[in-house]
């Protein structure tokens, strides 16, 4: 007989999926999956249940993890470690009277969620998760730009656009690390925070007679702000990295004709910190449950 109140459904995922099923294991939990068939280092868990069909893994508990993100391409489910393609419309409609938690859930899946009833806790609108997420995220970040470029990081030009959460943390971190660092934005309010912690601060209005001074540019806006004639003004040997989700903040295809060097950047955490990315979701799932 299945312990509803101890068992999880985890559906999909990436390394971080991966690795939090072995956490919910040393915690005691019944884990049921599917769409995680390749992943070897889930093979030998006792207490994990590799379920034959999705309907007969979602039917086994109350509550079903799911990606993060949900899906990629807005029409199949983030299964990189399955055999089988998981459609969304078929994820959904096994879910009905299932809680679901997973990340950056798009505003056509959380109609369909609605539509069908399934309440659901996006990750990603979590504020412990997101703060938690954005350390990983930066980490990663400044990996990549030391990779890339042939300065040190100490006395670089280095712009972040947009001052939220990533941001934020992002500055921080550079700034420590001795780069001259800028942050772009648009709210008055933002331009006098970055004042108040002591970087430099750009204004959007002001961003074309500036971008030429920069040696490593970080775009953080979910938002193509550098696009045409402003794709000019970037050095030709300076590194952009997108931190945005798709689109993402770069005409990626105009910026690689005119020689630029982009580097789209996306799910840093699973890449760089799979471990530690997992204990942030880990800690979220948890204060989800208690709230359940």
């Amino acid at each position: 007989m299945i312990d509803m109140e101890k068992s999880i459904t985890v559906i999909g995922g990436d390394l971080r999926i991966v690795k939090l099923i072995e956490m919910l294991d040393k915690d005691g939990y019944k884990v049921y999956t599917y769409g995680l068939e390749n992943s070897e280092e889930i093979l030998n868990l006792e207490s994990v249940e590799m379920c034959p069909t999705l309907d007969v893994a979602i039917r086994s508990s109350k509550v079903v993890v799911g990606p993060v993100p949900l899906s990629s391409d807005r029409r199949r489910l983030s299964t990189p470690f399955g055999r089988n393609i998981v459609e969304l419309e078929e994820f959904f409609e096994a879910l009905k009277g299932k809680y679901l938690i997973a990340g950056n859930i798009g505003p056509k899946e959380k109609e369909a969620l609605d539509n069908n009833n399934i309440q659901y806790t996006d990750l990603l609108k979590r504020e412990e998760f997101s703060v938690l997420n954005t350390i990983a995220t930066a980490e990663g970040t400044i990996q990549i730009a030391m990779e890339e470029t042939q300065r040190t990081i100490h006395g670089t030009n280095v712009l972040v656009m947009g001052f939220g959460r990533i941001g934020k943390v992002l500055a921080k971190m550079l700034n420590g690390i001795g780069a001259k660092v800028y942050c772009e934005a648009r709210k008055n309010e933002d331009i006098s925070w970055i004042k108040a912690y002591g970087y430099n601060p750009i204004h959007l209005n002001d961003l074309d007679e500036n971008l030429s001074k920069f040696d490593i540019i970080i775009n953080t806006i979910p938002f193509q702000l550098l696009v045409g004639d402003r794709l000019d003004l970037i050095k030709k040997e300076a590194i952009v990295i997108d931190l945005a989700s798709n689109p993402g903040g770069i005409d990626r295809k105009a910026a690689s004709e005119k020689g630029l060097k982009i580097i789209w950047a996306l799910s840093l955490p699973a890449k760089v910190a799979p471990i530690t990315s997992a204990e942030f979701i880990k800690e979220t799932l948890y204060h989800v449950l208690k709230e359940l």
